[in-house]
């Protein structure tokens, strides 16, 4: 049995890329937060009931994100793994933009906790299946 094969190891690393491509999200409401008319996304949390996302997966590398159909499309920018999701409920300045910075920074901090948390766990795993190994 491979290290990747163990579901806690596997769903842990799941949580980390959802929280790494969640900071990614959260910077662009970040930097977009004068652009007129635009809205804060944020990423749906995996549910780990579905088996897909048990499984081994391999880690993913960064890509672009499409913005308006003008713009250029990134190398695999079109393959998310994770859905994003837009509030319906959102105040609106009178720019037209709709992202509020201080929710979008309690998110950032929120999301960092996880993904340390997360890396911990993760960490402190390996370290017992080295333990059991004899290899500590």
């Amino acid at each position: 049995m491979a290290i990747t094969d163990i579901p806690i190891l596997s769903m842990l690393r799941t949580r980390m890329e959802w929280a790494q491509q969640r900071q990614r999200v959260l910077s662009e409401n970040v930097a977009n937060s004068d652009t007129p008319r635009y809205r804060a996304r944020d990423l749906v949390q995996p549910k780990f009931e579905d088996s897909p996302q048990i499984a081994p997966a391999s880690v993913s590398g960064v890509s672009l994100t499409r913005t308006e159909n003008g713009h250029i499309e990134g190398v695999g920018a079109s393959n998310a793994t994770f859905r994003t999701e837009s509030k319906s409920n959102y105040e609106v300045r009178p720019t037209g933009t709709a992202v509020s910075l201080e929710e979008e920074m309690l998110k950032v901090a929120a999301n960092q906790m996880d993904y340390q948390a997360a890396t911990a766990l993760y960490t402190r795993s390996l370290n017992l299946i080295k333990i059991a190994m004899g290899k500590r």
